[in-house]
């Protein structure tokens, strides 16, 4: 990358980065921008940055930031880059998830991926992740993502998986189980107001996302019903999952998956089984045998599809070592090359590089506009 290009990161675990004749500049990692004093300390890394790149006679020529208009990081990149006269690219946060990985290996040509996460704001103002992209240089396409899931409560089902398993049963057209299954953990009245409004579609933004899938799963399986921590509900899935295997490693993968032609992964199927489930652990391991298989398959297909023989995986969900696993070793089984994530992790702290190598392909091809999406037939 010859371009000077300065990227601000992600809303959470913020870091920022420069890349310089090659090189990458990070700062240290901020925290949560929810957080006051990592807006001010990103604030005083982009600075740094920015007179670091002068120093050396390579003044920024653009700032890469999240699509998000409302991040701090965002507008903090949007007044930058005006008050230094360059341009600011928006860069989507899964296609930046990808990226990075490609940025870290030199890997040239195109490839297909898969960004798991939380949450990441769509083009089409949804948020998404769980997320099967196309990449060559600045263009990207969606072909494939989780069948979306409604966030009954918005952010708030987030922080409470049984909220996504009532939304699961809601999508499986069990809705008259969600007051009688939950009530007696939340109340009758908060369990009949989430169902209610899951009826009435009501602050109920769809979201692709694959942690609030697992955040589903460990709702339904009565592992993690509110979380303290982030990803708690994640991991307490994935410890089950884990005891079951060192006991019966060669476990099945739940039944049910399904692919459909405008590229979503349906496991709806799958999570019904979880409700009312004789053995947490093992159904707990059969889940995410069936979620790293039908995204495997997933994405075996499309790189056939498309001609492309490299993969690319991306997301914190990635962190989920079975997850990631099995992933890997269907891909590998496939005969396509796999690439992880290099020392800054799979998650939002290592995205400003793919923010910045996006940018960087936007200016060596003449482009200052947002990074090109193309069509999809994609839902």
């Amino acid at each position: 990358m010859s371009t000077s290009v300065l990227a601000v990161g992600a809303w959470l675990k913020n870091a920022a980065c420069l890349v310089l004749d090659g090189r990458v500049h990070w700062s240290p990692v901020h925290g949560d921008l929810s957080d006051p004093a990592a807006c001010d300390a990103l604030e005083r890394s982009v600075q740094a940055l920015a007179r670091q790149a002068e120093a050396a006679a390579a003044p920024v020529q653009a700032i890469a930031h999240d699509l998000h208009p409302d991040f701090f990081s965002t507008r903090l990149a949007i007044a930058t880059a005006d008050a230094l006269g360059v341009p600011a690219i928006g860069v989507q946060h899964h296609h930046a998830h990808l990226a990075a990985v490609v940025a870290e290996h030199g890997i040239d040509g195109p490839v297909v991926g898969l960004a798991l996460d939380g949450v990441g704001l769509g083009t089409d103002g949804n948020p998404w992740g769980g997320e099967l992209l196309w990449l060559d240089g600045p263009r990207w396409t969606r072909l494939g993502h989780l069948q979306p899931l409604a966030l009954p409560g918005g952010d708030r089902a987030a922080r409470e998986p049984w909220r996504m398993a009532a939304s699961a049963l809601h999508a499986l057209d069990r809705a008259d189980e969600i007051v009688p299954r939950f009530a007696p953990v939340v109340g009758e009245a908060v369990a009949a107001g989430v169902r209610q409004m899951l009826d009435k579609g009501l602050n109920c933004p769809l979201t692709s996302s694959a942690g609030r899938w697992f955040d589903a799963a460990a709702g339904a399986l009565g592992q993690c019903h509110h979380q303290q921590d982030e990803a708690q509900a994640a991991i307490a899935l994935e410890q089950a999952a884990a005891r079951a295997l060192s006991v019966r490693p060669d476990l099945p993968p739940l039944a049910g998956a399904l692919q459909h032609d405008d590229g979503r992964i349906d496991l709806r199927p799958v999570l019904a089984q979880l409700f009312d489930a004789p053995d947490a652990d093992v159904t707990a391991a059969g889940f995410h045998l069936a979620l790293a298989d039908a995204l495997a398959g997933a994405l075996i297909a499309v790189a056939r599809g498309r001609g492309v023989h490299t993969t690319v995986l991306g997301g914190g969900c990635f962190f989920n070592r079975i997850l990631r696993d099995r992933t890997v070793r269907r891909l590998v089984d496939a005969g396509l090359t796999v690439y992880l994530p290099g020392p800054p992790g799979c998650g939002d702290a290592g995205l400003a590089i793919g923010q910045a190598w996006v940018a960087a392909q936007q200016l060596q091809t003449s482009q200052t506009t947002s990074p090109v999406e193309e069509t999809t037939p994609c839902a």
